[in-house]
């Protein structure tokens, strides 16, 4: 039987979302579980940021091979079957007897979260394709959406005393299973060149490359950064520090990095309406408040309430820098479409490879309170730099 159109389109476009809500699910499960990782295998804070680090690692290593994969076996595929391997990566990590074989599953998982990210957007961007209308914002809310409900399970699985690799076997097989099924719906037909898979390959600039231009790429790179540590070191690090440093019980260390997502998720839904009310060099310099201040308040005010209060407020600020940075990156006037982009999200990934084992180094000699005002830093970074973001939301540069 010949499916229309119309319907192939919808199951399309839940394929799509169904892939960023596995994606953003399937690592959150584990993430509250850190402190238990920590505590099993005796690591002290750098070495367990050196570890964490092995993500981000493994994702500079394979990212390079997502377009050749993408137009190979096409983008549904490549990102439902990243997908498992990925939560076979976190269930790897959950299960690993020592500190060299939680590096290698982190690697592993890392390598594959890379792949499944380009993978996904690129599949996303075909269904936008098909719509004509943007949908991309939304799937971005969706991952955050699968992360609250990860960090929210991996909660429950806490308090009602789940061991740790049962949660995970758990929850990976079954997010495995539906990111699978979910590709039997996924858009039919060949695939289409996609700015997601030409983000990952590197354009000579259309022109000479001036002062101003490179101004333009390290003062966004640098916005993208400051946002995205806040992310980076909350998931590294906030239940490590509701549980180590202030002392919550375990079933409410996964509140911290619960509440950031969330808010992340509604931040993410509302930042196209407030950039198309406000502009987006407002609504930076309002991330950039809220993250510095919700940081400061998660480390000033040393609670639970305190500490989880701040962390919602950094999340609401984080939700539309990545976002945006890497629109006005893609924008810029003397650069073909995509080089900019490229070399925002490469050398943003250069800088989240860095911080688990800077937060960590620091922890070590001082606390991981002074750890995590690397975040706090990040949002004042925001905050100085919004001045080169747009005042209204620009059309793309010809």
């Amino acid at each position: 039987m010949t499916t229309s159109p119309d319907r192939a389109l919808r199951r399309g476009h839940i394929a799509a979302s169904t892939f960023f809500f596995t994606n953003g699910a399937v690592f959150a499960n584990l993430v509250p579980r850190y402190p238990e990782l920590k505590d099993a295998l005796d690591m002290s804070a750098t070495v367990y940021g050196v570890v964490l680090a092995m993500n981000p690692v493994g994702a500079m290593l394979a990212g390079v091979a997502a377009a050749t994969l993408i137009r190979r076996f096409g983008s549904a595929r490549v990102a439902a079957i990243t997908s498992a391997l990925l939560a076979a990566g976190i269930l790897a990590a959950a299960s690993a007897p020592s500190v060299l074989l939680l590096g290698a599953a982190f690697l592993a998982a890392g390598a594959m979260d890379a792949i499944s990210d380009v993978a996904q957007n690129a599949n996303a961007l075909r269904v936008q394709e098909r719509k004509g209308r943007s949908i991309i914002n939304s799937m971005h809310a969706l991952w955050s959406l699968g992360a609250v409900t990860g960090g929210g399970i991996a909660a429950g699985a806490i308090a009602l005393g789940v061991p740790l690799q049962l949660h995970i076997l758990i929850t990976s097989s079954v997010f495995a299973a539906v990111a699978l099924v979910a590709m039997t719906w996924a858009l039919p037909g060949p695939e289409q060149e996609s700015s997601a898979t030409g983000e990952i390959r590197i354009a000579k600039a259309a022109g000479g490359v001036t002062p101003k231009v490179v101004f333009l790429i390290v003062a966004l790179l640098l916005i993208a950064i400051g946002g995205g540590l806040v992310e980076e070191v909350s998931f590294s690090w906030a239940s490590l520090y509701l549980s180590d440093e202030i002392g919550a019980p375990a079933s409410l260390a996964a509140a911290g990095f619960v509440g950031l997502v969330g808010a992340q998720f509604v931040g993410r839904i509302v930042s196209d309406l407030l950039v198309d009310r406000f502009g987006a060099r407002a609504v930076v310099t309002v991330a950039g408040v809220l993250i510095a201040g919700g940081i400061g308040l998660a480390i000033g005010v040393p609670t639970v309430w305190g500490a989880c209060a701040g962390f919602v407020l950094a999340g609401f600020g984080c939700a539309p820098t990545i976002p945006l940075a890497m629109q006005q990156a893609d924008r810029i006037p003397g650069l073909r479409p995509g080089v900019g982009l490229t070399i925002v999200t490469w050398l943003m990934r250069l800088a989240f490879l860095v911080a688990p084992p800077l937060v960590g180094a620091i922890a070590d000699a001082s606390s991981l309170r002074a750890g995590l005002a690397v975040s706090l830093t990040g949002g004042l970074v925001v905050l100085a730099l919004s001045f080169v973001m747009p005042v209204r939301a620009l059309p793309r540069a010809k």
